[in-house]
């Protein structure tokens, strides 16, 4: 088991038990010095602590200790365990900083990391902000760019050389500027102008004749985005394509930044968290330490919308009331064709939502996955319709049922076909929701699953009417 050593407090990383006990004994001695405001007797337990120990030991504790024993930190220390956060758990510390601590901290961030960061302050204070940091020009462009967009998440740090460098003095530039730009994969090659004309692995520029150019051995097959493309876009872009980074460029060819493989992982992340939220019926601003009336704002409109649903189905089956009272037993169905329509839909648009989010679905082949999807869907319902027709059958030699064979047609046909149409409007809708420029995570969640329990409410009564009657 190997510990992050200090005179009498220590942090376990290992999986075992003891690992876990000296854990808890930590996390418990560390909240009793934080209740009992002792400061300095705590920082003197942590002052050798590695800062990733630092960090597990944060986001381990309760968010009210965790704010506290970061505040307490000294600034070396505290700045390179923030420099590891995630941007949620970053904020959530930020919270109850001073003016000039966050200052300082900002110093020492990204630029794109900063004006990510000062998305969730008020724009007063954000503007305040930026006016008192060493590079609040550079803060300022990111700042100003639309939030969500390749302008706002691009590195501005990047090597890019004239056409006509040579692959020897390429590598003793790249050499001596290495800690400058940082880790990168790709060097940009421009004209005299400037202009971005081609691109070069590095690894394939230490496979090239020390004399040779970079204008004869560049890549001129060019995949850029501009500033205003939206991160999403550019993600599905580098995905297609296999790339690492993406140049962003401006209207006039200019090179300004590139989007880099942390910042494609970060988006990915991003935009797997929001369509997460969205299938859920839950607005993607919502957050875990939102308040009572956040949470009500945030959640009470899709809740409203799936009663809706659930109201107009409601109806439904009323209109069928002198069919229940014929056949009390068909009321036992309902629920099952109600929740064969919604997990039918749900799992079509899940698929179409992954499909469009990776760039898997073309436009050529829509059709021919609507048919795949019918065709799964019909074998689909023919199985669930013949294991409920052949349940019915069984129970009714223990208990009395009217026709049986007419009421397992019924169940039969009726989930044949609710999990058919359903599945094509899973499909479908969030084809059409992303042709029109809306989500389509949207169709997932209260939208699918309210329209296809009223789509399997009424095809259930509609086929007991022709089977069962």
């Amino acid at each position: 088991m190997a510990a992050a050593k200090s005179e009498e407090l220590a942090w376990a990383r290992g999986e075992d038990e003891a690992a876990e006990e000296q854990r808890a004994d930590t996390l418990a001695r560390v909240r009793d010095l934080i209740k009992s405001e002792k400061r300095r007797e705590l920082l003197a337990l942590l002052k050798r602590w590695d800062p990733l120990d630092l960090l597990e030991l944060i986001t381990s504790l309760r968010l009210r200790h965790a704010r506290t024993l970061y505040l307490w930190l000294p600034e070396g220390p505290s700045l390179k365990v923030i420099a590891e956060l995630r941007p949620e758990v970053r904020d959530a510390l930020f919270e109850d900083e001073t003016f000039e601590r966050l200052v300082k901290i900002f110093d020492k961030l990204p630029a794109e990391e900063v004006a990510e960061a000062l998305e969730r302050l008020p724009d007063q204070v954000a503007d305040s902000l930026i006016e008192q940091l060493r590079d609040s020009a550079t803060v300022r462009a990111y700042w100003e760019q639309e939030p969500d967009t390749a302008g706002r998440i691009m590195s501005r740090k990047f090597l890019a050389l004239p056409q006509d460098t040579t692959v020897a003095k390429t590598i003793k530039t790249i050499q001596e500027n290495a800690d400058l730009v940082g880790e990168f994969q790709t060097l940009y090659v421009v004209d005299n102008a400037r202009r971005l004309i081609g691109r070069l692995a590095i690894t394939r520029l230490l496979l090239q004749p020390a004399d040779a150019t970079l204008g004869s051995v560049m890549e001129e097959n060019l995949v850029t985005v501009s500033p205003a493309t939206d991160q999403e876009e550019a993600l599905q872009l580098a995905w297609k394509r296999n790339l690492a980074s993406l140049p962003v460029v401006d209207e006039s060819g200019y090179l300004v930044g590139r989007i880099t493989v942390k910042q494609l992982r970060r988006i990915m992340r991003s935009e797997a968290e929001e369509d997460m939220m969205l299938i859920s019926g839950i607005s993607p601003e919502a957050d875990s330490r939102d308040s009572v009336l956040r949470i009500v704002k945030g959640r009470l409109p899709w809740l409203l919308a799936g009663l809706f649903g659930a109201t107009i189905a409601a109806f439904v089956v009323g209109s069928f009331e002198e069919e229940l009272q014929k056949a009390a037993i068909l009321a036992a169905f309902i629920p099952v064709c109600m929740s064969m329509a919604g997990n039918s839909g749900l799992q079509a648009s899940a698929v179409a939502v992954q499909g469009l989010a990776n760039g898997t679905i073309w436009q050529g082949d829509t059709a021919w996955r609507l048919i795949k999807e019918v065709m799964g869907a019909l074998i689909n319902g023919s199985t669930a319709g013949l294991i409920v027709g052949a349940l019915v059958f069984a129970a009714s030699f223990a208990v009395p049922i009217e026709a049986p064979h007419r009421l397992a047609a019924s169940v039969l046909f009726s989930l044949i076909c609710v999990t058919t149409i359903a599945a094509v409007v899973g499909a479908s809708v969030p084809l059409i929701l992303d042709k029109i420029g809306i989500d389509p995570a949207m169709a997932t969640g209260v939208f699918i699953t309210t329209s296809n329990d009223v789509l399997g409410v009424l095809v259930f009564f509609l086929m007991a009417t022709f089977f069962y009657f």
